[in-house]
């Protein structure tokens, strides 16, 4: 048998799959590839056409013979896979579109992991993954699965969870955008710090010493007011109250300005979504991930665009290609995934997947434990997370009053009559994607409800 790493890309077709092969070409001495496959649905024939003529030029452009298979078959390409990455968009960027405007219609937040779109992402996503897993059971059942499919830590704890699938880690780029941006504005290198992260996906903090055991998180917090905060393209940059992130002596992710800075950040989004010149976040990337492939067509090519980093997913081959080299080499490589507690944050059950600094090897993720958080912060994250597993049950059995539950404990979605009208517009908009809610959406559209927004309206 030849040997080498079978890898497979569910959601091939993705605008990010050139920075995933960079990632994988620059590491082949450390994982020798012998194969990748992309995968994608007939709705990404196309995309998945253009990235994977591309993905195959990366390929020969440097010194290795890598063959890329393009499939529409997720069965083919997973039988025996090492490694299964997971990047895909059910119901493409026109639902997120949709998630973020019919929110927005309201006066609530719209955006496509936190509020009422993350909730529909994990509603149409989580059904889906654990199919995948199904498939993997049969197929790979040896396999890894890297996700990197947003809501990433809601998808992970139900791959977990309902799946019963531990071979599992997510992966967000966000930790990594810290940890480049940062040690600069202390005059440090990376190597020179270490890094402790803990919470959720998108609902994290971190603190930061030197070699020395020094604290050095308030010397970065002071810095990061007179500095670039590097926070991801997809987020508008409201600064948090410094007088509050000091008092925590821990550095909030990007995220969190939805929830310290609701009012701010819901009144940009307005802004946005009332000027038909700009639009809603997902609008403007969509815009942007036109470019990229009309880029991507370019016989030429076979290097990732620069233009790639506007897409607010940067460094995504630091983090996937990374997690995965450290498996099979066993490198115990310090990376920051969703992966099961196990007491790394004791203010969380010990199954539940939590996102945090972890030694990544041959067995997984061996997470660091953290400690305790302090009052306001636990209470934040244990709401959080019980509203996540409201979600992940209301996924898996299409229950609509547990649908109805994660809104109403939801932070950034306020209760009552709104909140009720804007879940079942969403319902009725996602229809194709959400067959476990079938019954409650025929209901509805029995009752005459229809969407408000004009543009969400004719997208459905």
């Amino acid at each position: 048998m030849t040997k080498g790493v079978k890898i497979v890309t569910i959601g091939g077709g993705s605008s990010y799959t050139p920075e995933l092969m960079e990632g994988f070409i620059k590491r082949y001495d450390e994982l020798p590839i012998r194969e990748i496959w992309l995968v994608d649905i007939e709705d990404g024939k196309e995309k998945l056409e253009t990235v994977g003529t591309m993905a195959q030029r990366m390929w020969d452009a440097s010194p290795y013979d890598v063959k890329v298979h393009l499939t529409l078959d997720r069965r083919e390409a997973l039988k025996d896979a090492d490694f299964v990455t997971t990047q895909f968009r059910v119901g493409l960027l026109d639902a997120r579109i949709k998630d973020e405007r019919i929110p927005l219609s309201y006066g609530m937040v719209g955006q496509e992991t936190n509020g009422a779109g993350g909730i529909f992402k994990a509603f149409r996503t989580i059904p889906v993954i654990l199919d995948i897993v199904e498939d993997m059971k049969e197929l790979c059942p040896n396999a890894w699965l890297i996700n990197f499919t947003n809501p990433a830590g809601m998808v992970t704890d139900a791959v977990v969870r309902y799946g019963k699938w531990d071979k599992v880690l997510g992966l967000c780029n966000v930790p990594v955008g810290a940890m480049m941006a940062e040690p600069e504005l202390i005059g440090k290198t990376l190597d020179e710090l270490v890094y402790s992260f803990a919470g959720i996906n998108h609902f994290h903090w971190h603190r930061v010493r030197d070699l020395q055991g020094n604290d050095v998180t308030g010397e970065i917090i002071e810095k990061m007011y007179s500095n670039d905060s590097g926070i991801p393209a997809n987020i508008h940059d409201i600064p948090f109250f410094l007088d509050q992130v000091k008092q925590m002596n821990m550095i909030p992710c990007g995220y969190h300005r939805y929830y310290y800075r609701t009012e701010e950040m819901l009144n940009h989004m307005l802004e946005e979504y009332n000027d038909p010149a700009v639009g809603t976040r997902a609008q403007q990337v969509k815009q942007t991930e036109a470019e990229l492939f009309e880029l991507y067509k370019d016989p030429n090519l076979d290097h990732k665009p620069e233009q790639l980093s506007k897409r607010g997913g940067a460094h995504y081959s630091d983090a996937a290609c990374e997690t995965i080299a450290s498996i099979y080499a066993n490198k115990n490589t310090h990376i920051v995934v969703s992966t099961k507690n196990n007491g790394a944050v004791p203010d969380l059950p010990a199954d539940t997947v939590v996102e945090v600094s972890a030694y990544i090897g041959a067995a997984g993720a061996r997470p660091i434990a953290f400690g305790e958080l302090p009052a306001a912060e636990k209470g934040w994250l244990q709401v959080m997370k019980n509203m996540e597993q409201v979600v992940e049950e209301a996924a898996v059995t299409g229950n609509y009053a547990l649908a109805l539950q994660a809104f109403t404990i939801n932070p950034l979605i306020p209760s009552g009559e709104t909140a009720k009208r804007v879940l079942d517009e969403l319902l009725i908009a996602h229809k194709k994607y959400l067959p476990q809610f079938a019954d409650k959406i025929a209901e509805l559209e029995a009752a005459g409800v229809t969407v408000k927004d004009d543009i969400a309206r004719e997208l459905a």
